[in-house]
């Protein structure tokens, strides 16, 4: 980022408006009139050079604002102009519109700015908040310009917020309503009778404000509360809110209002001199408002409206417009972000300093460290405990310094408070944090490398306590990336992409959250295969340190599960692990994502993926490693990522290898298996006739008796015996699955090559997402498709409503009635792109993951109508798709098709593979497909 620094101006508003010259301009307007400004010729002249002096003076702020990028700055000088527009306007109404000769003494009035605008800043896109103040009751003259200004400022296209009152009712209704009280807190005097505004707030702070200060505290932390909870309780989402968002602008001005209301000072500096902040806190207050001014500002001229969430499709383009630049390993949005969360954690530290200050002085009650065990800080907070240590005492349940000197004399302290605040759940006294903060460069090499600072580490690390609530607190005092500077380089680093929901290292800090859920078995029903076997894992200490290092290589050029694995290596025996402890850290690590991609991606079914998977994974030790912590990483991404779905196919993938690693299971031969599953299906209809049965056990490939399970085998032959006597052809069932959050369709149709494409185009035009499919086919050239769709409504009935809707939307299809290109084109059309993205697309075609079919793995940019694109353009390639596999990792989606020739063989000729990926990279850009040939597959069914 190129640093830019406000130029020091002796007058920082020139140039911007000239008033003069604009009251000069709209008074000759009026000469044709006798000085009438009320013809409404006038009035149009008068809006229009308003409109031309707000114009050129909000384009003038803007070029300030590129030139110097002082956020701070640019609102105070967008307050300026809209200071300027409201007098000239005031001026022309009283001298030209609604002229008293002899005015009364009740013909007077104020404009006073409130709320945000009081404190002299707005936003380009700011709602202007107004007080007409009256000295008495409302007059018939009070009206009509109260009127002509907020319709002038209105046609303008200004939003306003106003208020007319006399001094007594802003009182009355100050002591009453916390808003109001709050907007007048900051009333700033704009144009009119000046002694009415003095009046107003001298009387505001006698009468209301005296002695009411705790009470307005309250309200205004639990206001904060409530916002944040609104708005998401973690500062470091990647989509935050500029000004409501935790760390925002919003929470600036509440220790303002607050600082004004409690310590009676009318500016930030006064914070200072009442000991509240150090010089060091206010500059770092002053830099975050300026900052966050900025990207504000940016952000509402760029979009053109009053737009606070700096989205994904805007993050980038802020980021230019700041001077961000690409480095290796990092987007310029991504150090543009970085930054961003470097700030709002700032804002943070102001805020706990600030409340931790007020709570000294019994304006708030102090909170325990974590919720999790309030009844031992609520006995800490009774009486004066032993630490274990005597550099460190708890009274009243805060974590104090016995001396100034605790971490000169011994810097390993800066390690052991955490050890002891985890130990009994305490906070941490706003002394001591301020003492750390100073003392963060006392953690050298020496500290580093100090056996007892990592074994204190590794004991908070692996707490059974909340080792997440001390982890974010030893990072929000700038202690863990201090002590491991690996991790401090991930601190507020944002991945630019919409599968993450947090920064890399609250992410990592989450993450070990969810995995003490899972130790505690809070996430049973969730997660039933972690929380039991997790208990019976032989060391623990392996998982939460493999754990907290999974990501710890983000933003690196080089694969960042690799260079994580060789940071565990080094990092581990410094921690105190084995060689052998440190081999199976660093192996999680290299391999944390391979689990989630191969159960979401790789067809399960499919002997060669187990068979491969277990070779890698080696013992099942590792393997009941890795799923506990697949589990907990995708939980910690975000809410609502993980799903029953993802769940259920990790323990597919888990109890198909967990036998194959314990040599428990022998395959009998491939004719033997299958001649046991028609047995086994015999036995379960036997209420079929002989000769029935017999014929019905002849329409299945081999590959449909090994795959599918009895359940599905039974009912697939109740619907198929049905469909025959009915003779319709078509047949279709849904079943839910509520645990997975997926509904399991089933649809029975003559085969032809375009079936597959044909469902997928049916379910996207309804709505439905498929997340997975398998094909087969009968040998007598029938199709027996089934594809699982994301579930969306919550009652078993409702949900089977909507997947009947979806099976009669793909008859319709199928028998020509319903024009899939169209209406996909369509549907498509109404739904938006993700622009803000850029995804390399990659297509491999792969021979070695299956035995008997050619893998291909399209990963790309999602987008409307993906699925179908694909599914058509492999049918026109005349290639059979056995089984498809959906995923989506936010803007990215993979999808994988295991296929073969019209044959059944793999595509092993290389010019015939390089055609593939030329047409499937075409698809995914959305060209149509050529018409296949028209011919009866074996599909599936092939051996």
């Amino acid at each position: 980022m190129t640093s830019k620094t406000p130029a020091r101006s002796a007058d920082p508003f020139a140039g911007l408006i000239d008033a003069d010259d604009l009251r000069h301009r709209l008074t000759a307007l009026t000469a044709a009139t006798d000085g009438d400004g009320s013809d409404l010729t006038v009035r149009g002249h008068v809006l229009n050079e308003l409109k031309a002096a707000m114009r050129d003076a909000r384009i003038r702020v803007e070029e300030l604002l590129f030139a110097d990028g002082g956020g701070t700055l640019c609102a105070q000088r967008l307050s300026h102009v809209q200071d300027e527009i409201l007098r000239v306007i005031f001026d022309f109404a009283i001298h030209h519109v609604y002229r008293v000769k002899n005015p009364s003494a009740a013909e007077r009035m104020s404009i006073v700015a409130v709320g945000g605008y009081g404190r002299g800043t707005l936003a380009p896109g700011s709602d202007v908040d107004l007080l007409f103040l009256l000295p008495y009751k409302q007059t018939p003259w009070g009206e009509q310009i109260v009127e002509y200004i907020l319709y002038m400022l209105w046609d303008l296209g200004l939003k306003v917020g106003h208020a007319t009152r006399n001094i007594d009712e802003c009182l009355r209704l100050a002591r009453t309503d916390m808003t109001i009280r709050t907007a007048l807190l900051e009333a700033r005097h704009v144009w009119g009778e000046e002694p009415l505004t003095d009046e107003l707030i001298e009387r505001f702070d006698k009468s209301v404000v005296a002695g009411s200060g705790p009470e307005f505290i309250a309200a205004k932390l639990a206001e904060r509360d409530a916002r944040h909870t609104r708005q998401g309780t973690s500062r470091y989402l990647v989509e935050p809110n500029v000004k409501e968002g935790k760390g925002g602008l919003r929470d600036l001005n509440t220790l303002f209002w607050i600082s004004k209301y409690f310590y009676r000072v009318r500016s930030g500096s006064g914070l200072v001199k009442a000991g509240v902040f150090t010089r060091s806190d206010f500059q770092r207050f002053k830099k975050g408002e300026d900052f966050l001014w900025a990207v504000r500002c940016h952000l509402h001229f760029l979009t053109g409206r009053a737009e606070e969430r700096l989205s994904f499709d805007v993050q980038r383009e802020i980021a230019v417009r700041l001077g961000y630049t690409q480095h290796p390993g990092m987007k310029d949005v991504e150090r543009f972000m970085k930054h961003y969360f470097l700030v709002a954690k700032d804002v943070g530290d102001l805020t706990r300093i600030f409340c931790a200050a007020l709570e000294e002085q019994h304006a708030k009650a102090p909170q325990p460290l974590s919720k999790l065990i309030d009844r031992i800080a609520a006995r800490a907070r009774r009486r004066q405990i032993q630490t274990g240590s005597p550099d460190f005492v708890i009274d009243k349940g805060r974590l104090n310094t016995a001396s100034e000197t605790v971490f000169e004399k011994d810097p390993v302290n800066l390690i052991r408070l955490f050890a002891i605040a985890d130990r009994h759940a305490v906070m941490l006294h706003p002394e001591m944090l301020k003492l750390v903060r100073r003392s963060l460069k006392l953690i050298t090499t020496q500290v580093r490398e100090d056996p007892e600072a990592n074994r204190l580490f590794l004991q908070v690390l692996t707490s059974r306590n909340d080792p997440e609530t001390v982890l974010r607190k030893m990072n929000e005092t700038g202690v863990l990336g201090r002590f491991v500077p690996d991790f401090g380089k991930v601190v507020a680093m944002m991945q630019f992409s919409m599968y993450h929901h947090y920064t890399v290292d609250e992410h990592l800090i989450r993450s070990i959250g969810v995995l003490g859920e899972i130790e505690r078995g809070e996430a049973g029903e969730d997660h039933p295969l972690s929380t039991d076997i997790i208990k019976t894992i032989q060391n623990r200490k392996v998982l939460f340190v493999a754990m907290f290092l999974h990501d710890i290589a983000k933003g690196r050029p080089e694969d960042h599960s690799i260079a994580g694995a060789r940071i565990a290596r080094r990092l581990c025996p410094r921690l105190g692990l084995t060689p052998s402890e440190t081999e199976t850290v660093a192996w999680l690590v290299e391999h944390h994502l391979d689990m989630s991609t191969i159960a979401q991606s790789r067809d399960l079914a499919d002997r060669k993926t187990i068979e491969d998977f277990a070779r890698e994974v080696q013992s099942v030790e590792r393997l009941k490693l890795l799923l506990i912590l697949t589990v907990a990483d995708i939980r910690a991404v975000g809410p609502n990522v993980f799903n029953g779905w993802k769940g259920q196919l990790l323990r597919t993938l888990y109890y198909e290898c967990e036998p194959v690693l314990t040599g428990g299971h022998s395959l009998l031969p491939h004719d033997m298996r299958v001649e046991a599953a028609k047995r086994e299906l015999a036995g379960a209809l036997g209420a079929w006739s002989k000769d029935e049965l017999g014929a019905y056990l002849d329409r299945h490939y081999p590959a449909y008796w090994l795959r599918v399970p009895l359940e599905r085998k039974v009912a697939d032959a109740e619907m198929i015996r049905a469909a025959d006597r009915a003779g319709t052809g078509f047949s279709s069932r849904v079943v839910t699955h509520a645990f997975e959050g997926v509904t399991e369709i089933t649809v029975l149709a003559a085969d032809h090559p375009r079936l597959l494409s044909t469902i997928a185009g049916a379910c996207f035009v309804a709505g439905a997402n498929i997340v997975d499919a398998q094909i087969d086919t009968t040998t007598d050239g029938f199709a027996l498709d089934t594809i699982y769709i994301s579930r969306e409504l919550p009652g078993d009935d409702d949900e089977i409503r909507r997947g009947e809707r979806v099976c009669r939307l793909i008859e319709k299809a199928l028998r020509g009635e319903e024009r899939l290109p169209d209406s996909v084109a369509r549907k498509a059309a109404s739904r938006s792109r993700v622009k803000a993205f850029r995804v390399e697309t990659e297509v491999l075609v792969n021979n070695s993951w299956s035995n008997r079919y050619t893998v291909l793995e399209i990963s790309c940019l999602d987008r409307p109508g993906l699925l179908y694109d694909l599914t058509r353009a492999i049918s026109g390639l005349n290639l059979n798709i056995n089984s498809a596999h959906i995923a989506t990792f936010g803007e990215r989606a993979v999808d994988v098709f295991y296929v073969t020739d019209l044959t059944g063989q793999k595509i092993g000729n290389i010019g015939r593979q390089d055609a593939i990926r030329e047409r499937l990279r075409e698809a995914v850009e959305g060209e149509p497909a050529e018409e296949p040939v028209r011919r009866r597959p074996r599909r599936a069914g092939v051996a």
